[in-house]
């Protein structure tokens, strides 16, 4: 095991970015609307992470739902990913998904390519946690280009999916970065640390936001389920990986 883990912090806000920053998140996913599982962040909020002291990689995903993308979403995304080059970002993540769940390798080589020709690294995201094979899915991960999986081990918690993630890591042989992510803590981190060999960790360290006022909730403006980076459990989070 390394003598430090990396802990990136998913963020949707300028806020959150500051809260994770002061935290001492170590990278910073930046996203657009986390309550559902984070979309391409907003072209204001990129320029602003641009100047984190922090490495920032951003969610490059048109929409919610599944990841399935046709041509014009795929040409958004490339577009997208443009964007993020053009902040000055150090990377992007991203995914692409066939109707049976398997990763869509046509359209994830030409988003890899695209980022590949600004000089951005690229994580796959969570996308892998649909695919039925996860070992075989880590391996065209490798072919393809990425750096870095964000997975679950196909479950809804990164604990629930420790025998997924098992396999992960053991198709990954050192080829490339297995980081896992959903429902982390500093409350549970040392469970996965006790049983994999980990090297990064991802997690939102976020607390539910106050409820919406009743006519902004009844009017569509809120889902009531929005949440916000807490800055003392980064601190926390991280304060287990150091130990």
């Amino acid at each position: 095991m390394p003598d430090t883990i990396t802990l990136e912090v998913c963020v949707d806000t300028f806020g959150g970015l500051a809260a994770a920053i002061a935290g001492g998140a170590d990278r910073i996913e930046l996203c657009g609307a986390l309550d559902v599982g984070g979309l391409t962040p907003s072209s204001g909020l990129l320029r602003v992470a641009s100047s984190s002291p922090v490495p920032v990689v951003a969610m490059i995903r048109p929409r919610g739902g599944d990841f399935c993308f046709d041509d014009a979403e795929t040409a958004l995304m490339l577009h997208e990913i443009d964007a993020v080059a053009a902040a000055g970002l150090q990377g992007v993540v991203l995914g692409a998904s066939l109707p049976d769940g398997r990763l869509d390798q046509r359209t994830l080589e030409r988003l890899v390519q695209r980022a590949a020709d600004h000089g951005l690294r690229c994580t796959l995201h969570r996308a892998i946690d649909l695919c039925p094979d996860l070992a075989q899915a880590t391996t065209l991960a490798v072919s393809l280009g990425f750096e870095r999986i964000l997975s679950s081990g196909g479950a809804t918690s990164a604990l629930e999916g420790l025998a997924g993630l098992r396999r992960c890591f053991d198709a990954a042989d050192g080829r490339i970065t297995i980081m896992p992510g959903a429902g982390i803590s500093g409350d549970n981190v040392h469970l996965l640390r006790a049983q994999l060999p980990l090297t990064d960790v991802h997690a939102s360290c976020s607390e539910p936001l106050p409820a919406p006022a009743p006519k902004v909730a009844a009017l569509g403006f809120d889902s009531g389920s929005r949440r916000r980076t807490s800055s003392e459990k980064v601190a926390a989070l991280k304060a287990k990986l150091r130990a």
